[in-house]
């Protein structure tokens, strides 16, 4: 449903503008030289896709001047979670898991601040060019995809004024809010018997409160 994708594509980029800087990042000739860790063996290689606000992105060197919160949030919201394979008439999307992991990291700890609430919310921005690879799948590819995700995820965060290396302790958190998404939309759309997605998942803390947010995005 194009409606649908348009809203989702509007809602990412509102909340991602959340203390989001004006024009291009401070100090980008450096940002760009952290950025761009590409090996010897594909310094020469270029995979670049070309966005519709007209920049060019190379995923393997990328430049956080070729990064727009736009291209952002109209990819996301047209990945599929789950490789598609969800209940419903429309795929449950990156932008929608984004935005409930942005949600549940709040629930779970209140006093975030707005760049850590951002910091959340882009924690799977790379795959607005890359996609979403199931976990057992990037575990098969091996280190080399990691490597080019993480690279992306740098770029993104210099473009926004966030650290390069998200501080540990949030790290963490995002990762239980992931896990949580995780078992949500394994056992509401996916198909998982909760047994099962205890198993691959954990089992996230039952917080009556967590219901409403839940509920606003397994059932869009």
């Amino acid at each position: 449903n194009f409606v649908l994708m348009a809203a989702l594509s509007s809602l990412l980029l509102l909340a991602a503008w959340w203390g989001l800087p004006a024009g291009r990042p401070q100090g980008h000739a450096r940002a760009v030289s952290e950025v761009s860790s590409a090996s010897d063996a594909s310094r020469g290689t270029t995979a670049w896709q070309r966005m519709l606000s007209g920049r060019r992105l190379d995923l393997l060197d990328p430049s956080p001047l070729d990064i727009e919160i736009e291209d952002i949030a109209h990819g996301l919201a047209r990945v599929a979670r789950w490789n598609g394979q969800t209940r419903g008439p429309e795929i449950f999307s990156v932008a929608q898991h984004s935005l409930l992991v942005e949600a549940l990291a709040v629930a779970m700890d209140g006093g975030l601040s707005q760049k850590q609430r951002l910091i959340a919310l882009l924690h799977d921005a790379p795959e607005y060019v890359i996609g979403d690879i199931i976990s057992p799948f990037k575990a098969a590819v091996g280190a080399t995809y990691k490597t080019v995700e993480n690279r992306i995820l740098a770029a993104i965060h210099l473009r926004f004024s966030l650290p390069v290396e998200t501080p540990e302790k949030l790290k963490k958190l995002i990762k239980r809010a992931d896990r949580a998404a995780a078992f949500i939309e394994a056992t509401q759309l996916a198909g998982f018997s909760i047994a099962e997605a205890e198993r691959f998942f954990g089992r996230p803390e039952v917080i009556s409160w967590f219901t409403p947010i839940v509920m606003s995005f397994v059932s869009a």
